[in-house]
């Protein structure tokens, strides 16, 4: 008994000395994970008190689920949730498609046009690492009052239309700006997944008769399935977790009721108006439906057949 825990420690410690400098490497994401995403948990209490800055989260006093009544009865907060819907399944249902469409294109594009591949997948990289609020500007600078197409509307002889202050526009431009910014890394995955698939089933198909199109329907398609599942089963939980940037820098006084989402909400209740024990309950609430959607949507993918992510 005391050889074979011997042999055990023995392999263990084998282990640790051939794959040491990985685990090391591990420590910084593991210390960021902890520091930033589980040590702020323990602020959790505070959507569950009468918080008071001076007493601090553990003298506050409890009062339950006050703030989640509380915010269940007012309007501003199912119209930001409202918003938020709206916006983030616009944004799925007209931006998932596009990057899987882009990654197919690219990956024919192949031979003598090797550079043109490089180039374009360059030019749609480029806007992913340009800031929200330069791509807010930028949304401003080309559909604004005096834009670009303001400015070709008037030369023509037509009246201008405000783009900007239109509800159901200024969500057409929110979604048209995520697809510009977002579509190009977005497709990363699906490039990744479809060198992986294996070149002899295109080299059968072809051999059977099929034509390009056929061969993207019947052999690159179902290879990527799996990663286009569980890249949709992760975006399902993202419906009503929106960032902040781009609805604020992007929204104006005219569109408010289209702009006003879960994150401004709980600015302006937040740190605006100081009731931070009110917006730590809506952020809550919306970290929990987020949950009980990704574990929806992969108990559905799972039902239909596919891994999911669990």
């Amino acid at each position: 008994m005391n050889k074979k825990n011997s042999t055990k420690k023995k392999a263990a410690w084998d282990y640790l000395r051939r794959y040491y400098p990985l685990y090391l490497m591990l420590l910084i994401p593991m210390a960021y994970i902890i520091l930033f995403k589980y040590v702020p948990m323990y602020g959790i209490q505070i959507a569950f008190k009468k918080y008071n800055i001076f007493k601090g989260m553990g003298a506050s006093p409890w009062v339950g689920f006050q703030w989640f009544e509380e915010a269940f009865g007012a309007k501003e907060f199912w119209a930001a949730v409202k918003n938020t819907f709206i916006l983030n399944l616009g944004q799925q249902i007209i931006c998932w498609p596009i990057p899987i469409i882009l990654a197919i294109l690219l990956t024919e594009i192949s031979g003598s046009h090797g550079k043109l591949k490089e180039f374009t997948q360059t030019i749609l990289y480029i806007p992913h690492f340009m800031s929200t609020v330069i791509i807010a500007g930028i949304m401003y600078q080309l559909f604004g009052a005096t834009g670009a197409f303001n400015n070709a509307i008037a030369a023509l002889g037509f009246e201008r239309f405000g783009f900007l202050t239109n509800n159901w526009s200024w969500r057409g431009i929110y979604w048209f700006a995520g697809i510009w910014a977002g579509t190009g890394y977005g497709m990363i995955a699906y490039l990744a997944a479809i060198a992986g698939v294996n070149t002899e089933l295109y080299d059968a198909a072809y051999m059977d008769g099929a034509g390009r199109w056929k061969r993207i329907w019947h052999v690159t398609l179902p290879q990527i399935k799996p990663t286009i599942v569980t890249i949709l089963v992760m975006d399902i939980g993202k419906i009503l977790n929106i960032g902040f940037e781009k609805p604020y820098n992007m929204s104006n006084v005219m569109v408010k009721e289209a702009s006003s989402v879960i994150s401004t909400y709980v600015y302006s209740i937040g740190l605006q108006a100081g009731r931070y024990d009110y917006a730590t309950a809506v952020g809550l609430f919306q970290s929990v439906i987020a949950v009980v959607m990704v574990v929806g949507a992969n108990w559905i993918a799972r039902k239909l057949g596919e891994e999911g992510i669990m």
